[in-house]
């Protein structure tokens, strides 16, 4: 189990293992159940995007995936894995959505699970690949401030930021970059290894 660790203002870190904020979350701690839905809130809407669904559409999954967990949790079930739970619930309910708007009859989330497990469709591949994502995001959440700002503004920032700007914002000299980001991108991978990435 994890040494749970609050933030500055008392509430629960989104850094607190799965089991530590499901158990929080059973006792009605409304930090954790925060701390829960900010942990995973870009894996359940990076699948509904993934489905294409609009803006719109990928709130409404958003809202639902939640209200079914919210439902689990009050139901004292064992949730062993929140992050494959939940993933699996947001690509159900986005398929759901996806076949209401293309008028096509919707399927229970058995009929899904078996769709994926017979045909090897890209329903089981998009799941994993937004797993994938979601410990990339806590991996980097995971680096010092330095390294996650360095890592955010290289290779998430869209258009990248160039290493003269990035040494400005940082106050660092433009030269350093390369070999800081190096050492970033070493903890990263070691951080992505211990995770089973």
């Amino acid at each position: 189990m994890a040494i749970l660790s609050m933030t500055a203002t008392g509430s629960p870190s989104p850094t607190w293992e799965d089991a530590d904020l499901v158990a929080a979350c059973r006792r009605g701690d409304q930090q954790a159940w925060a701390a829960l839905i900010d942990k995973y809130k870009n894996l359940v809407y990076s699948i509904s995007f993934k489905y294409r669904l609009s803006p719109e559409d990928a709130a409404d999954v958003f809202q639902a995936a939640w209200a079914d967990l919210y439902q689990e949790l009050r139901q004292d079930r064992d949730v062993r894995s929140v992050r494959a739970w939940i993933a699996t619930v947001a690509a159900h309910k986005s398929y759901q959505t996806k076949m209401k708007a293309q008028s096509r009859p919707s399927v229970s989330l058995t009929e899904l699970e078996h769709r994926v497990a017979d045909t090897g469709s890209s329903g089981r591949e998009l799941i994993q690949e937004a797993q994938k994502e979601q410990l990339l995001r806590e991996a980097v959440a995971e680096l010092p401030d330095r390294c996650r700002r360095i890592v955010d503004l290289l290779f998430f920032a869209d258009p990248p930021v160039a290493y003269r700007d990035l040494a400005k914002l940082l106050g660092l000299a433009e030269g350093s970059i390369g070999f800081i980001r190096g050492r970033c991108l070493k903890r990263l991978a070691k951080t992505l290894g211990e995770s089973g990435f």
